[in-house]
């Protein structure tokens, strides 16, 4: 069973790690960009829909897309913190996965918003992107959950015999 709790860790490890790159390079490519990457429609078009939605203005889109690259940085960000308590929690202590489980929620918001007017417009490039990021926010959280059973902590029961119950949680039984 530490086998494939090592390999949780690990695979969690990977899907921040492109999190932290990949979702840190558009914020910042966004963010240095003067329309804050409205000038790339194809990318930029749950912005548009989601600005139509509001009735905004160009300035208010202009705000929208702001805030949605503030809020990919700030994911990047969240990952890249994460990644750097994993690393600290091999040298002494325990990882908080916490924070990241913050930011797959975050990523799972984003990617919802962003799926349905590439969905509408019929752009499966960005459908395949964007479920592609769905998917892996939603691997990483099953196995942050995997992981958190698998740090049980040992209770011994009636008949003598150790178990390993997830987060101290007693074990259920009836008949005694």
């Amino acid at each position: 069973m530490r086998k494939l709790s090592a390999a949780a860790v690990a695979m969690v490890l990977a899907i921040a790690l492109y999190f932290t790159l990949f979702w840190g390079f558009e914020a910042l490519r966004m963010l240095t960009s003067p329309t804050y990457g409205l000038e790339e429609v194809w990318r930029s078009q749950f912005v548009f829909a989601i600005g139509h939605y509001l009735s905004l203005t160009p300035i208010g889109l202009i705000k929208l897309a702001a805030f949605f690259a503030t809020l990919k940085l700030a994911v990047a960000a969240i990952c890249a913190v994460h990644i750097a308590d994993r690393f600290r929690s091999l040298v002494g202590g325990k990882a908080d996965a916490g924070i990241l489980e913050a930011g797959l929620l975050l990523i799972v918001v984003i990617s919802i918003l962003s799926v349905g007017p590439a969905v509408w417009s019929k752009n499966a490039e960005l459908v395949r992107e964007y479920a592609l990021q769905l998917l892996l926010a939603g691997t990483a959280a099953g196995l942050c959950i995997l992981e958190r059973t698998y740090q049980g902590a040992p209770v011994e029961a009636a008949d003598g015999t150790v178990r390993m119950t997830p987060q101290g949680a007693t074990w259920f039984s009836p008949w005694r």
